[in-house]
């Protein structure tokens, strides 16, 4: 049953409030005389050679060049990412940042009542890296000749069609509920153990459709193997330059993205924030990091910690409206 619109218009008031409170710079410490003292570490949530650990792995060198000191990237695997983000939130010795994904930051505490942090309260944002959409895709003998005739075939289909994510509560699960809420579509979701599974399962036709990373999907696509419908975001990405978007295809006001950003614990003294942020913002937009952070499937930003923190408020409001709607549990 869907909450009652009081509810569910409290549940966005607290969402904006705390988002708004509990997002500000890290405490006004001064900054101490001589950091770095000792290497940084870069806590990363999953495993070598994934997409956050490449990442980092790209930062890792430019931004030790900057600090004068060793940057060592840490894999601390498990629970989504939500081990590592712990680690980050708990740390006290100045000296660890976390890289992280949009879930750890923004709705993981709506997912799970018991997570032992709380990404509004317990980060200071240091700079959003990469942004990404991601494309709803489906077997490449969908039916319907465009979008809209898909889309139309979807909606008469009702909850005979399936789709997959990589999980309960990843952005791809709350991204196909966001999209059921606003195209009247109504697939049954099942849960795979990563991207490259919920691929597998719509060329075998197992699935109907999902989103996907943009370079799974394009591969794919241009293989003939699937079928792109349209991309994430608002507009059309540099990533996939050939694909229309979902407001294209008849889905007003769509935009979703994945991404990811550097934080540190709150604890950590502003001035060392904005300092590694300043670094940050010009390593992550400089022309050979960029390139590298392209081919890796982001379109890079670099932020200020307030850009972030801005990003963070917004999605946390847009996915926690879609959680609490649903009911979406990750406990």
């Amino acid at each position: 049953m869907l909450p009652s619109a009081p509810r569910r218009a409290l549940l966005s008031a607290a969402l904006l409030s705390l988002a708004g409170t509990a997002l500000a710079q890290a405490p006004a410490h001064p900054m101490p005389a001589r950091w770095p003292s000792k290497p940084l570490r870069i806590i990363v949530g999953f495993p070598g050679g994934s997409s956050p650990d490449t990442t980092a792995r790209t930062l890792a060198e430019p931004l030790s060049k900057a600090l004068g000191q060793p940057v060592i990237v840490e894999n601390k695997v498990g629970a989504g990412g939500n081990i590592a983000a712990d680690y980050v939130a708990k740390a006290t010795d100045d000296h660890t940042i976390g890289l992280m994904i949009n879930g750890n930051m923004t709705v993981a505490k709506l997912l799970n009542p018991r997570l032992s942090y709380d990404p509004l309260r317990d980060f200071a944002p240091i700079s959003l890296i990469g942004v990404s959409p991601l494309v709803l895709t489906a077997p490449v003998n969908a039916p319907g000749a465009d979008a809209q005739a898909f889309f139309a075939a979807a909606r008469a289909a009702g909850d005979k069609w399936s789709y997959g994510s990589p999980g309960v509560g990843t952005v791809g699960h709350i991204g196909m509920e966001l999209l059921k809420s606003r195209s009247g579509i109504d697939p049954v979701h099942v849960p795979y153990p990563g991207y490259p599974q919920v691929a597998n399962a719509m060329i075998s036709g197992e699935l109907q459709l999902s989103m996907l990373p943009p370079a799974l999907a394009s591969v794919q696509a241009k293989a003939g193997k699937l079928r792109a419908i349209g991309i994430t975001s608002a507009s059309r990405s540099a990533l996939v330059p050939e694909m229309p978007s979902l407001s294209e295809a008849g889905v007003r006001d769509f935009n979703l993205e994945i991404w990811n950003a550097v934080a540190a614990p709150s604890s950590m003294p502003g001035p060392i924030v904005a300092r590694l942020s300043a670094l940050l913002v010009e390593i992550t937009r400089s022309p050979d990091i960029r390139a590298k952070l392209f081919q890796q499937g982001w379109q890079a930003v670099g932020t200020s910690p307030e850009g972030l923190a801005n990003r963070i408020k917004s999605d946390a409001a847009t996915l926690g409206r879609i959680i609490e709607m649903r009911g979406i549990k990750n406990e």
